[in-house]
């Protein structure tokens, strides 16, 4: 078995500066660290038990099936507030069959990011006796 000891998500943005005020002011992401100088350089944010790294740039877009997963305590509040600083959001929360809540927004790349607010009731939540 691998002993995985962090893991992190790689973007090469097509625009790092339109990436960088996207993640860092809209979606407000704490940078773990900073590498680098000039328009490719590097910024590390945190994503909870993970990072999400934007530097580099590329020609075009990433391919169109990454998806990015955040977990959020309040989908609902969270759209609220990206709303408020401008983001647009592609699809409003909703209940799956599978009992999480999942809203869909896009970096400016298109790159998908899915929300997700794990109810309650959740089995990967709820634990009987505790």
């Amino acid at each position: 078995m691998v002993h995985v000891l962090s893991s992190r998500i790689l973007l090469r943005p097509v625009d790092p500066d339109r990436s960088r005020a996207f993640y860092g002011e809209r979606l407000g992401l704490a940078v773990h660290r900073e590498f680098g100088t000039g328009p490719e350089r590097g910024t590390v944010y945190f994503l909870g038990g993970g990072f999400l790294e934007v530097s580099g740039r590329a020609e075009a877009p990433a391919a169109p099936g990454l998806r990015i997963w955040m977990q959020v305590a309040d989908a609902a509040a969270a759209r609220d507030e990206l709303r408020a600083k401008g983001v647009p959001i592609v699809r409003e929360p909703v209940r799956e069959p599978w009992g999480l809540v999942e809203m869909w927004i896009e970096d400016p790349d298109g790159t998908r990011i899915v929300l997700v607010e794990i109810p309650g009731d959740h089995p990967l939540r709820y634990r009987p006796g505790l």
